[in-house]
């Protein structure tokens, strides 16, 4: 019996795999896309948010730097932590979100997580002095970290597998495009009219998602049937017969365990995807790409650029260019080869970056200070135009490397792989282990870069990126073109290819 067992899947399953995937081919064939990519937009404006979040600190801090009163003025340690502690934030955020996530729902808890949004940038607006500003920054960090987690989740349990691809890349797309529009605006406006232009996005996320369905998975975990067919019904248009997909979805957690305890720990099923996930978010951060867009201004202004605001809102324009070329191609590419072609990418311009520290500023033992002095001091010696395209050619590669991979597919893979019972558990965790990440970075930067030098310190980043490499050829699944319920499935072993 045993051995019959053993061997019938091999048999049977694929006859059933072939059977189920041409019933959900002519299922997916009546979808209509009009209201799902209405609840995806109403979604990702909560992404495009904590991008003003991320990039407001770059032409903000070089006014606090210098505003003349002196209740706000920072100096460079404050203005360290005024660009870092929204990580902070964020991190608290992730746990947050975990938590309300299974408790109030997807839909609600993108609502909920406007208000920090809109409240930390009204104490911006109207501080008068530095702890205002942090606890500006902390609550606005609070909500990038609620809508990092919500918003990939969101998307995955309203999106089919035709486009999920796409859609959940829409999420970094929003991010980065929010970090160039921060860049953009803060070239016209002050730093209290930009955080009044950075409230409008949440604001705009909080009102239109109460015209946006809940997912119809989180419903039917809840024994929300008729509501669930009704969610369908808003995404997939009239012509889908929803009972089916709902019963696709019922199957699919009748063997389920719906609440999670400590023994499922064991389960193949929860820890590698657990693994894989916290590990996609640890070596994300590792690239550096936080630190670099923080501190992009400074970086420019060590790579001899008099106009660095400027030569910032180039690179992140390159980033939304290229993060929307993977939004395009991830259903047909694959997560992994995009993954893997991001990390060679960005292994090789983080390298050749630090060749071009390494030939333009002399050497250097003192403070970042010190390192900006002495690659002034170069320009009188040699024209700052010998070595510059070397700074903005690698600097313009590793960003489009990462927007075509590792920017992305991490957000994408993580709202992907975990099962429903530890799926807000395991994107916490994800969330949690981001931005913790992205605080150690963007903290230590500054002093990396008097510690080895600005050119180890990308050499370092370099190096990282190539166990990116063999991290994803290694552990990353291919979830490309399958449901949740196949690559949950794959996990636990209980799918043939």
């Amino acid at each position: 019996m045993d051995d019959y067992e053993e061997s019938r899947p091999l048999l049977v399953n694929d006859e059933q795999t072939d059977e189920d995937r041409s019933e959900q081919d002519s299922y997916l064939d009546k979808v209509k896309n009009g209201k799902l990519f209405m609840a995806t937009f109403a979604a990702v404006l909560g992404p495009l948010s904590f991008g003003f979040v991320l990039g407001y600190s770059s032409p903000a801090i070089p006014e606090l730097l210098k505003i003349q009163d002196q209740r706000l003025q920072l100096n460079t340690e404050e203005a360290s932590w005024f660009g870092s502690i929204v990580t902070i934030g964020a991190a608290l955020g992730g746990l947050l979100g975990g938590w309300i996530v299974e408790k109030i729902g997807r839909k609600l808890s993108l609502m909920f997580c406007a208000l920090p949004f809109i409240s930390g940038f009204t104490i911006i607006i109207a501080a008068q002095n530095h702890w205002m500003l942090y606890v500006g920054r902390v609550l606005t960090g609070l909500a990038s970290g609620v809508t990092s987690l919500v918003v990939p989740l969101y998307i995955s349990e309203t999106a089919h597998e035709r486009v999920r691809g796409t859609m959940g890349s829409c999420v970094q797309l929003m991010v980065v495009t929010g970090i160039m529009g921060a860049y953009v605006t803060g070239l016209f406006l002050d730093w209290r009219w930009l955080a009044i232009a950075s409230s409008i996005p949440p604001t705009l996320m909080l009102v239109f998602m109460c015209f946006m369905p809940e997912t119809p998975r989180y419903l039917l975990c809840h024994g929300k049937r008729r509501e669930a067919e009704e969610a369908l019904r808003f995404l997939r248009g009239p012509d889908a017969p929803a009972e089916w997909e709902c019963a696709r979805i019922e199957d699919s957690y009748k063997n389920e365990v719906q609440s999670f305890s400590l023994a499922d720990l064991k389960d193949p099923g929860v820890y590698k995807p657990l693994g894989i996930g916290i590990m996609m978010m640890l070596l994300q951060q590792f690239t550096g790409i936080n630190a670099i867009m923080f501190y992009a201004e400074t970086i420019f202004e060590q790579a001899h650029f008099k106009s660095s605001d400027v030569a910032t809102v180039i690179v992140a324009a390159t980033q939304v260019l290229f993060t929307a070329i993977a939004a395009a191609i991830m259903d047909k590419a694959g997560r992994k080869v995009l993954l893997i072609l991001s990390g060679v990418i960005m292994c090789v311009s983080e390298a050749v970056f630090g060749v071009y520290f390494k030939l333009t500023v002399k050497h250097s033992n003192g403070t970042l200070t010190s390192v900006l002095t002495d690659a002034q001091g170069s320009l009188a010696e040699q024209p700052p135009t010998d070595l510059a395209w070397l700074a903005v050619g690698s600097m313009g590669l590793f960003i489009a490397g990462f927007a075509i991979g590792w920017g992305p597919t991490p957000w994408l893979v993580m709202s992907e792989i975990f099962p429903t019972r530890v799926r807000g558990l395991g994107s916490a965790l994800c969330v949690l282990t981001n931005w913790t990440c992205a605080f150690i970075v963007t903290k230590t930067f500054q002093n990396l870069m008097d510690a080895i030098t600005s050119a180890g310190t990308f050499w370092m980043f370099s190096g990282l990126c190539a166990l990116n490499v063999i991290f994803t050829a290694i552990f990353v699944p291919e979830t490309k073109g399958k449901t949740l319920e196949e690559i949950q499935a794959r996990f636990k072993g209980t799918h043939q290819r």
